[in-house]
């Protein structure tokens, strides 16, 4: 699918105007269920989801992104950064502020455009990007303003994937499986993590995928560590090795575990033996209807069946989009009450620590459907022996 452009090159929104429009009414019928008068969107993924542009230039002060129902939306962003904004996005009412002071200034000003000076506004303030300061001062110029918790808002829209996100999600996925091959084959005694590493990446893009995203790569003594970045260590003989990647297509990662073991090593093979069985039984209770913590409650009581609790120490899987993860989202935790929907994608990479202290275990990343899951990923999830 074309992008659609701007005059800069190289620049523009993956996704049709109409499907951003699509999006935004969803939020703002989700602003109307919750009582709001309006909505401030700054965690970068939620932008991007509603805007195209992926907020980067948020790390200065937030980009919050004004909606009112019955309103064309405004973007609040700082002037340094609103070329890119306007290439970027499909939002035609921008405003910007120019140091980090102005912030509130000019926001607080738009929010009395809207007439939302004593009104309750909902913020993302369990997400990243907003900082307890700037609520506060944006508060102190609007005094009779409510501020409402709205975290978890744009995130249960973002849940539920269009076809045009799974396709991206799909192609992503297809980049994902040639880097696993690529770890796979490239495994032998005396490689080390970097140069498999760059194996990955240069395969890839051989096949003509947009960035690798590496949520971890190591060898031997090295997968103790979570989420270990690759480093010159080599693989030995009878050694285990994990990797945590993702392909990507116009900021959609598709994410997946894999691991493998260069000769035999029995405890991380025992790990990835429960791991597998926590898997497919957290997959054969997916389906609409279900909560993410009866998908947790079904990994988890493997892990409990098997004597050995401790060795999960982490939620069986999140909620996945553009970008990989956004806090805030839909967990498959204990205790969660999100209710799974037809369309909605996860990751669930099950990692469990071993006694001595290794980590070790697979995953999927699968769509809800009609009746069960759809795993995305072409390579097994199976140990692989090198």
């Amino acid at each position: 699918m074309a992008m659609t452009q701007s005059a800069i090159p190289l620049t523009g929104v993956p996704f049709p105007l109409s499907e951003y429009e699509r999006r935004r009414q969803k939020v703002l019928e989700a602003v109307a269920r919750a009582g709001l008068d309006g909505l401030l969107v700054t965690a970068h993924g939620h932008l991007r989801y509603l805007t195209g542009y992926d907020g980067s230039g948020g790390y200065f002060a937030p980009f919050p992104l004004v909606m009112v129902p019955g309103q064309e939306p405004t973007y609040v962003v700082r002037e340094y950064d609103a070329q890119a904004v306007e290439a970027n996005s499909c939002i035609q009412d921008i405003v910007t502020y120019r140091q980090q002071h102005d912030f509130s200034v000019v926001c607080a000003d738009v929010l009395r455009r809207f007439g939302l000076e004593s009104k309750k506004i909902g913020f993302e303030v369990g997400c990243w990007n907003l900082a307890p300061a700037d609520v506060t001062t944006l508060q102190a110029q609007m005094p009779n303003m409510k501020v409402a918790d709205a975290t978890r808002l744009v995130a249960s829209v973002a849940a539920v994937k269009s076809e045009l996100e799974l396709e991206f999600m799909r192609d992503a996925m297809a980049m994902t499986d040639v880097a696993v091959r690529a770890f796979q084959n490239s495994l032998r005694e005396g490689v080390t993590e970097t140069e498999v590493a760059a194996a990955l990446h240069a395969d890839v893009r051989r096949a003509g995928g947009e960035e690798l995203l590496m949520g971890s790569l190591s060898f031997g003594e090295r997968t103790k560590l979570p989420h270990g970045a690759p480093a010159s260590h080599p693989i030995r003989v009878n050694e285990p090795a994990m990797v945590e990647l993702g392909g990507t297509k116009h900021g959609y990662p598709a994410g997946l575990l894999r691991s493998a073991v260069l000769g035999r090593h029995a405890e991380t093979e025992y790990l990835h033996a429960l791991a597998v069985e926590a898997l497919e039984a957290a997959i054969d209770v997916i389906k609409p209807g279900v909560t993410a913590g009866e998908v947790n409650y079904a990994a988890s009581r493997v892990i409990e069946q098997s004597g050995r609790p401790d060795i999960l120490r982490q939620r069986t899987g999140y909620q996945t989009g553009a970008p990989w993860t956004e806090r805030g989202n839909i967990s498959l935790e204990p205790g969660s009450t999100d209710v799974l929907q037809e369309g909605m994608t996860f990751h669930i990479p099950i990692i469990l620590f071993g006694e001595s202290g290794y980590l070790f275990g697979t995953g999927e990343h699968l769509r809800v459907t009609e009746r069960s899951a759809e795993t995305l990923s072409s390579t097994p999830h199976t140990l692989y022996w090198a």
